[in-house]
């Protein structure tokens, strides 16, 4: 009898493990909720838990590009299906959440949708977490959280995709909105830093001054060349991408497209009706 005994303590102590570990071993989503059941509008650190539906999901994802080489930050990650979505394309992703249960929850989902590969659910404050190294940062917060998270985003790699479900970061334009059912999604690329004077040169020898001013990805701003100074014509900057036109000093219109890396912008210079000439730019 004491075999038995023994087996039947330790099935029972087994089975035990199985449900404190709660989320390695589940195997649907069923299994998740019996680890925790939120409600919708539930109260958590700075806002409440409305999750976003599956079509808007989609949409910022593709919005934002996500392909298998992205790693996605979702801050503020509920109940992971954002994080989740990523992974499910391919990306890397991770989701920051600051209620103990719902990141139980939503890495429970992770296992259970098969992307515990690419997914994981870590429980955290988004203002202490370091979400330096994402591509692509999305969220669903609150306006006056989005502008407290602002001054970090604008500092992120040039080029980083951000994409929020609701609100804005205030007088800061969106890229690109989309509307589903009444509700909005936002992009914004964030912009390399190019204000200031800069000087340029392309390989025939010609140069050229540029004073450039900015506002986010608003960007404006004169040229000198030959020692006549004009506007810039139809300047754009989208992440680490710069263009803009000018007429040089014989009146031609030459059109610069080129890469902002620090202090310095490396392109093309293509003439109107010609072909492309390198140019090189540096900071002063």
């Amino acid at each position: 009898m004491r075999p038995r005994l023994l087996l039947r303590t330790a099935t029972i102590a087994v089975a035990g493990l199985l449900v404190a570990a709660g989320s390695a071993f589940a195997k649907d989503r069923s299994e998740c909720d019996r680890i925790y059941k939120p409600s919708v509008g539930q109260p958590g650190k700075d806002v409440v838990w409305v999750p976003t539906p599956d079509e808007l999901v989609q949409r910022m994802l593709a919005m934002a590009k996500v392909t298998p080489k992205d790693i996605v930050y979702d801050l503020g990650a509920g109940d992971g299906k954002i994080a989740i979505a990523a992974g499910k394309l391919g990306a890397t992703a991770v989701g920051i959440e600051y209620n103990p249960d719902m990141v139980k929850l939503a890495q429970c989902y992770v296992e259970a949708e098969g992307v515990a590969g690419k997914v994981k659910i870590i429980h955290g404050d988004i203002f202490k977490e370091d979400f330096s190294r994402a591509t692509v940062v999305t969220m669903y917060l609150l306006p006056e959280l989005n502008l407290k998270l602002r001054p970090t985003i604008l500092n992120m790699r040039p080029g980083t995709r951000v994409t929020s479900h609701q609100f804005t970061m205030g007088d800061w334009e969106a890229d690109e909105t989309a509307e589903i059912d009444y509700r909005t999604a936002y992009l914004w690329i964030v912009p390399a830093k190019i204000e200031g004077q800069w000087n340029f040169r392309d390989a025939t020898g010609q140069q050229f001054t540029v004073a450039l001013t900015q506002k986010y990805q608003k960007i404006s701003g004169d040229v000198t060349v030959g020692g006549r100074k004009q506007p810039l014509v139809g300047a754009t900057l989208r992440g680490d991408e710069i263009r803009f036109a000018f007429n040089d000093d014989k009146g031609v219109t030459r059109t610069l497209t080129g890469t902002v890396r620090g202090n310095e912008i490396n392109g093309a210079l293509r003439a109107a009706g010609g072909g492309d000439v390198k140019v090189s730019g540096t900071r002063r």
